[in-house]
């Protein structure tokens, strides 16, 4: 790889982190509700299922969307231009997730980011459908072997994703884009684990 390829590849990278960095689910209701979703919610979170709880469907839906957009955007947009093979190419999917993690816009406050690892396997799907899994397994774990408390099932989830998506990918060669899923659930899982442990 050369340093112009490099240099678009950390372009896309960072345009990702960016872009994760917006927390939509904190700035809607405070700038156009006058709500602090993180103040007025019990786990702090600037997340979806705190503004459908506090301002309602229609504002829970719009931020629901821009959270999955964030993720969804620049995943795909590199999917169409760049080499979604090339080991690069994992740093991309990761990088909206870890922007919303850290929140590097709001003091490195960031949520939980599982709305937008929601987007990036969204994205992801017209060359690789790994995301149903994910969503297979918060459904798995959210009714048949239902855990109550949301923030260990989405760690059993994440942590799980994590491992078998490696084993499914890396038996089929996809050795990029299982990494990128090992990125995203070890950083969903870890956010988690964080939000566990101070709240």
């Amino acid at each position: 790889m050369n340093r112009n390829e490099l240099f678009v590849w950390l372009l896309y990278a960072a345009i990702g982190f960016l872009s994760g960095s917006v927390l939509f689910c904190k700035i809607i209701p405070l700038y156009i509700l006058n709500t602090d979703i993180c103040n007025i919610s019990k786990d702090h979170n600037p997340g979806a299922a705190n503004v459908f709880i506090n301002c309602g469907v229609f504002w829970g839906l719009i931020c629901l969307s821009l959270d999955l957009l964030k993720g969804y955007i620049p995943v795909y947009l590199a999917i169409k231009h760049l080499d979604p093979t090339n080991p690069m190419f994992a740093v991309v999917m990761c990088a909206p997730v870890l922007g919303h993690a850290i929140g590097a816009f709001d003091h490195f406050h960031g949520g939980k980011c599982i709305a937008t690892a929601f987007g990036t396997m969204l994205a992801l799907y017209p060359v690789n459908q790994i995301g149903i899994l994910l969503v297979f397994l918060y459904i798995l774990f959210s009714t048949i072997l239902k855990i109550p408390q949301h923030r260990v099932r989405s760690m059993v989830s994440f942590g799980s994703f994590g491992i078998v998506s490696a084993m499914i990918l890396i038996s089929r060669s996809e050795y990029t884009i299982a990494f990128g899923c090992i990125l995203i659930s070890f950083i969903a899982f870890i956010k988690h684990t964080l939000y566990f442990t101070t709240n």
